[in-house]
């Protein structure tokens, strides 16, 4: 395994995150433990989770699985950069962005930031969470507010780093400006939608991160599956769907679909499997410290952790810029 330096910190991270997203849902508890433990194996010492993750009747329920494989001991809560998220309304019959049966239970204000990361160090059954991030922007609270919340939290020892996910490029410049000026270290990372297939964040949020020297955190490296040989496994019958019988992202418009054969076709031509050549590509960009794998099962794990060592030739990077072109710099992308 490979390690960098989350963002502009002293903090050392894998290249790659793993993404427990499905733990509880989709992977069984005893499943899950043991892709953490083969995580560990490999190398991966950053693990991301979220309060809200787990199902729509038992929110939570992923921190639980992570806490009660901390709690088996052998060092893992030591050897593992733990991050998790805050913002939604973790009841379960809630909206976990825009609504909320009662007025504080989302979002960003002091209050509940502070039930939020003291509910997740319950779950997870830990006295500390490495690296806190919030799970949107809140455009009601401003940054004085929040700052002045985790203040308290660095100082009483419950968080040592704070981040982003889904934020703006305008937000993670705000947020860290407000910081600046009150000696403060700031946001060290975002974690954003970015894969070959979506590359919206090359004109504001990676410039902006780069400036700041927040780290990037992409989600979705496959884009749904799209990117992991989704029309291969469609002529197989083994897994171009989701479990809701989806086809995996975009693959019933018929240009995305001639799109994302040339690409199959451009990997077979060198002998390259499409989900490993997709992370190895993303582990190739500025700014990256490395993208987040979800994986259902342990082959899914061997697979991703190959394209640590995956070196894509120029040839490759040329033929996969000319399917998926990315939108170029701002303000040139949208101006002269």
């Amino acid at each position: 395994m490979e390690y960098t330096q989350l963002g502009r910190t002293g903090l050392k991270v894998s290249r790659l995150v793993l993404g427990t997203m499905n733990f509880g849902g989709l992977t069984d508890e005893a499943d899950s433990h043991a892709i953490m433990d083969a995580a560990h194996d490999a190398g991966i010492n950053f693990f991301d989770t979220a309060n809200i993750y787990g199902t729509g009747e038992h929110k939570g329920l992923t921190e639980e699985i992570v806490g009660s494989w901390f709690a088996r001991g052998g060092g893992r809560r030591d050897r593992t950069v733990l991050a998790t998220k805050g913002y939604g309304n973790m009841t379960p019959d809630g909206s976990p962005w825009n609504t909320s049966v009662w007025p504080n239970d989302n979002k960003l204000s002091a209050l509940n930031i502070r039930r939020s990361v003291e509910a997740s160090l319950k779950r997870l059954g830990t006295d500390h969470i490495d690296v806190y991030q919030f799970h949107h922007v809140d455009r009601q609270t401003p940054f004085e507010e929040i700052w002045q919340a985790m203040d308290v939290l660095v100082r009483q020892g419950k968080v040592l780093y704070v981040g982003t996910s889904n934020f703006p490029g305008y937000k993670i410049a705000q947020g860290n400006e407000v910081a600046a000026r009150t000696g403060r270290l700031g946001l060290v990372s975002e974690q954003c939608l970015y894969n070959l297939a979506e590359r919206r964040a090359e004109l504001e949020v990676i410039p902006a991160a780069q400036e700041y020297g927040v780290g990037i955190i992409p989600w979705s490296p496959l884009h749904q599956g799209l990117l992991g040989g989704a029309l291969r496994k469609e002529r197989e019958g083994s897994g171009a769907r989701t479990k809701g019988g989806r086809s995996a992202a975009g693959l019933a418009d018929p240009a995305v679909r001639t799109r994302v054969q040339a690409y199959e076709d451009l990997l077979a031509e060198h002998g390259l499997e499409p989900g490993e050549a997709a992370l190895a590509w993303l582990l190739t960009r500025p700014g990256v410290t490395g993208p987040i794998v979800g994986p259902r099962t342990a082959e899914q794990l061997a697979s991703a952790v190959r394209a640590v060592e995956l070196e894509l030739g120029g040839e490759v990077l040329a033929g996969l810029e000319e399917i998926f072109p990315g939108p170029g710099p701002a303000p040139e992308a949208f101006a002269w």
